[in-house]
């Protein structure tokens, strides 16, 4: 998946079959595509100092994520909203020696952050792996193609590189998704590369040394299921940097409001925006599930099992959105909502429909000008 390309990164237009850009076909393009405008801008903009084969300054990677105006007046918009010294901490890093973990529950932007970082830097965020308990050091060092390792034994050219490999060599940004997925013995295998900065071949009697500009980001959190603790030796190769759940509702009204847009156009869903007040309602609920208690602090709510990430959040209007779109007058409604947040809400379907029921009637019921959203949850329970 890998894409080595400098200067302007406009997608490849390779036509198909049917005529139609293949671009525009993509049902989601990587970041330094959609994005391809705004970093032009930036790097012509940009006349601070850049680390080695960085493409922009730390400085310009950071405006990059959190938006601005240029100065001749390209507009940057936000990728990530929230506290800007906590992006200056994750790119300053990177232009260390140290890796950088992002670290945070799960929904609070860490593989979105990774990714626009991985682009803006390096102009390729493909160099990807995504961690499972299935994961296995080939997947991380490098593989080999058994065809010609048979007829011919260990070679160069019988050997299939990694994306972290191929990271290494090219001087890239590596990503590796859901660290704490992998198995532990298989995460040890990064300690080699990040203290090194070498990849031994021991079958080649050889090594992959990595270029400048080489580092890693990775991604994981503590509150999934199969959770393999990190070792200390891999710990302290890291810079860990936790993103945190929004801090406000209006900032996280806007995070869902944005991505909601996006997904909306890249989906090519034929029905309305939502209004900021339905997309209110479903940031209000989530973030009093999640707190535990209403938003004035005067009633206390049960708590279900499940995260109620700001990711599900978006997942919730997206899927509201088609509801609409597809069997309804393309105008989201509580009815086009319901099943959706029930869907994040239950994942325990005991203990969390004793939470959602209870909710419902001591919290949604009783509020002014949710009496719609309480009738349209009453059905679909």
């Amino acid at each position: 998946m890998s894409r080595a390309r400098s200067g302007a990164i406009a997608p490849q237009t390779v036509s198909n079959d049917d005529g139609a850009d293949a671009a525009s076909a993509v049902l989601r393009r990587h970041a330094e595509e959609q994005f391809a405008e705004e970093l032009e801008a930036l790097a012509k903009d940009d006349s601070r100092p850049r680390p080695p084969r960085w493409r922009l300054s730390p400085w310009a990677v950071t405006t990059y994520l959190l938006g601005g105006t240029l100065a001749d007046g390209t507009p940057i918009t936000p990728k990530y909203i929230g506290n800007r010294r906590l992006m200056e901490v994750a790119v300053a890093t990177l232009a260390t020696d140290r890796a950088l973990l992002l670290l945070g529950v799960p929904g609070t932007a860490k593989s979105w952050v990774s990714e626009h970082i991985a682009a803006a830097i390096a102009s390729d965020s493909t160099m990807l792996v995504q961690g499972t308990a299935g994961t296995s050091e080939e997947a991380i060092r490098y593989g080999w193609n058994y065809a010609l390792l048979l007829a011919e034994g260990p070679s160069a050219k019988a050997l299939v590189p990694s994306p972290m490999m191929r990271a290494m060599k090219e001087g890239k940004i590596a990503r590796v998704e859901e660290l704490t997925r992998i198995p532990a013995d298989v995460q040890d295998t990064l300690i080699t590369i990040l203290s090194e900065k070498t990849l031994p071949i021991p079958e080649l009697n050889g090594e992959v040394q990595a270029a400048k500009g080489f580092n890693l980001i990775a991604t994981a959190n503590n509150r999934d299921r199969g959770v393999n603790e990190l070792s200390s030796a891999l710990k302290r190769r890291f810079n860990t940097v936790v993103l945190p759940t929004p801090e406000t509702a209006e900032e996280e009204v806007e995070i869902v409001r944005l991505r909601v847009e996006s997904m909306g156009r890249a989906l090519a869903i034929p029905s309305e925006p939502p209004g900021l007040e339905e997309i209110r309602r479903v940031v209000t609920v989530f973030r009093e599930l999640r707190d535990g208690q209403t938003s004035d602090g005067k009633v206390k709510v049960k708590q279900p099992t499940g995260t109620m990430s700001t990711a599900e959040a978006i997942s919730v209007v997206n899927q509201g959105l088609s509801l609409a779109a597809h069997f309804g007058d393309g105008v989201m409604r509580s009815a086009d909502m319901a099943s959706g947040l029930i869907g994040a809400v239950v994942k325990d379907p005991v203990q969390d429909r004793v939470v959602w029921l209870e909710y419902l009637e001591t919290v949604v019921k009783e509020r002014d000008g949710w009496k719609d959203l309480y009738r349209a949850c009453r059905e679909v329970v």
